[in-house]
């Protein structure tokens, strides 16, 4: 979402998050998920308040169409950072005051009434006399979501599913080789980029050279020497011999990659193979189509005496991993590469695993958590769930405590998780899973432990609710003919997440001068003693409520302060 310049409005650009499933996501080094905190989240369930607020605004706007249509608005100036846009056509009238100060309310007066605005909000007025909706103000609830870790679901004796961890002789695996290992490798003079020779068929490309070694080379000491290998990018690894020699990255900001290595040569033939990998491809922006990927060079060997540039010599390409070509991830296809022991390799390159699982139970969403992996791609049942890398670590800096989203937007404003794994859990669509019995294939490029990750799903633990008596009536009131003649004030409603629930408890409820947020309230110095019992005279056993906020209901704790009514409920 994007916010104006001039008046604190928000225009929803993303109602509904996502996942890139497969190869899909844009980038470079954009992660899976593309849930953006949308008022609708990665797993289709609605993300509170977020989403009920938008509902309210629309409402409110809705409300105003009739004059919106009509007529062009009348700015006026309500003093200083405060202003109203008027519509007025005849009979009809809608006006929006906002308030632009980012950091005190105002009080305002407009057609001669005094309106309270909250810094930097807007509030509605259908009429040009009533306010049905402030957007500082919401009345919508919030939900407390958690994901439980089920570990990995697998067959009891008896039939029965059993949630337990994953045992090691339960993994298959097979080893992807280094280098070259397809017929159709192609050989040339030079370095050539990697998107426009794998024309994104994979994510890899195989760089593969050998040279001859006397010993007396000015680019060694002793048998060792230093690879220089620069690329743009965005994941290297570097072979020589077949064994592993180093690696690097490139990132968000950079995806260039300068990577110097120590590497040890032996007399005769040295084989050198450099796995370039993309992760995700850029798909915006001028001249988009012009930024490349690969190892563009220079590609040298460097000793105390003298450099050997190998930019220019013989280079044999495979695009892909031979595993990709035996569709190792595709389960019904049977192949002799794969390996059952009581034991399988961990914490090595370029390793596949191969496993089953049972489907969780129930319907809520499901997750892998792949804490104790490097970086590499997941399949269930066949069908890619994309791109998996909980150890490429968000920016240690730029995060902040507390979270203010009043001002102008900024895209480094309210961040977190800085210093922590940009993503770690990795949406597995229900319409993936089969009753029972399922697939899952791991490739592995950096190394990892396969027994270390598990499924979660994601629950909703509370919803809960923060009104104050100052807040508008809840919108329906305004457009519902029958509930407009019993509009009566504010009032906190709750609402069961899924259909079939209903209430079953009150965790918290205070009416007067509570604080914190939803699993974490507190009373107040003042709060009324009724306001559980009443909380729970009107919840508990229905899928919905409405609780009006006002002393009326729960009497009067401390005359003169403005109070609120928080409440927290669990559903069953």
């Amino acid at each position: 979402a994007s916010t104006s310049a001039v008046a604190p409005c928000r225009t929803t650009t993303w109602y509904h998050g996502g996942t890139n499933f497969g190869r899909s996501s844009g980038g470079p080094f954009i992660s899976t998920s593309y849930d953006y905190d949308a008022p609708i989240d990665e797993y289709g369930l609605v993300r509170q308040p977020k989403w009920g607020h938008l509902r309210d605004v629309h409402k409110a706007i809705k409300m105003c169409e009739p004059a919106l249509i009509a007529t062009d608005p009348s700015y006026m100036s309500l003093g200083q950072n405060a202003e109203a846009h008027v519509y007025k056509a005849g009979s009809l009238c809608a006006a929006f005051l906002a308030n632009i100060d980012n950091q005190s309310d105002k009080t305002v007066t407009f057609n001669g009434k005094a309106y309270k605005l909250p810094a930097w909000s807007v509030s509605i007025l259908p009429d040009c006399k009533n306010v049905v909706l402030n957007t500082a103000q919401i009345n919508s609830q919030v939900a407390s979501t958690q994901m439980r870790n089920l570990g990995f679901s697998t067959q009891a004796s008896d039939g029965s599913s059993v949630e337990a961890e994953l045992a090691s002789s339960t993994w298959s695996y097979a080893v992807e080789p280094v280098g070259i290992t397809k017929e159709n490798a192609m050989t040339k003079p030079g370095l050539m980029e990697q998107i426009n020779t794998t024309a994104d068929a994979s994510d890899f490309l195989w760089y593969s050279t050998s040279i001859i070694v006397a010993g007396d080379e000015p680019y060694l000491n002793g048998s060792q020497s230093n690879l220089l290998v620069n690329s743009l990018g965005h994941v290297l690894q570097v072979f020589v011999n077949g064994k592993f020699a180093g690696s690097s990255k490139g990132s968000a900001t950079s995806s260039l990659i300068s990577l110097t290595t120590p590497v040890t040569l032996v007399p005769g033939k040295n084989k050198i193979d450099l796995l370039s990998a993309t992760v995700g491809l850029t798909n915006y922006g001028a001249f988009f189509d012009l930024v490349g990927a690969g190892i563009t060079g220079p590609v040298k060997l460097t000793g105390p005496k003298g450099t050997l540039d190998l930019s220019s010599a013989d280079w044999t390409y495979q695009i892909g991993l031979r595993g990709e070509d035996l569709h190792l991830y595709n389960p019904s296809e049977a192949s002799p590469e794969w390996v059952s022991d009581n034991s399988y390799p961990t914490n090595n390159p370029l390793t596949w695993y191969k496993s089953k699982f049972t489907t969780p139970a129930g319907d809520d969403p499901v997750a892998i958590d792949f804490t104790g992996m490097g970086k590499g791609e997941a399949w269930v049942n066949g069908q890619s769930i994309g791109r998996y890398w909980p150890t490429n670590i968000a920016p240690q800096s730029g995060c902040v405590n507390s979270c203010n989203y009043r001002g102008p937007y900024s895209a480094s404003k309210c961040q977190k998780k800085c210093g922590q794994p940009s993503q770690i859990l990795y949406h597995v669509p229900r319409s993936f899973l089969q009753p029972g019995s399922n697939d899952i294939v791991l490739f592995e490029q950096f190394g990892g432990d396969p027994s270390k990750i598990s499924f979660t799903t994601k629950q909703t633990e509370s919803v809960c609710a923060h009104v104050s008596e100052d807040h508008p009536d809840q919108i329906d009131s305004w457009i519902s003919p029958q509930q407009k003649l019993q509009r009566s004030g504010p009032a906190l409603r709750l609402e069961c997440p899924k259909e079939g629930q209903v209430i079953s408890s009150i965790k918290f409820a205070s009416f007067g001068t509570p604080s914190g947020t939803c699993g974490s309230y507190s009373h107040g110095e003042c709060s009324s003693s009724q306001a559980l019992a009443v909380a729970q005279e009107a919840c508990v056993g229905v899928s919905s409520c409405s609780v009006p906020v006002s002393a009326k209901n729960f009497g009067d704790p401390c005359r003169g302060v403005t109070k609120s009514l928080v409440v927290e409920a669990a559903c069953s």
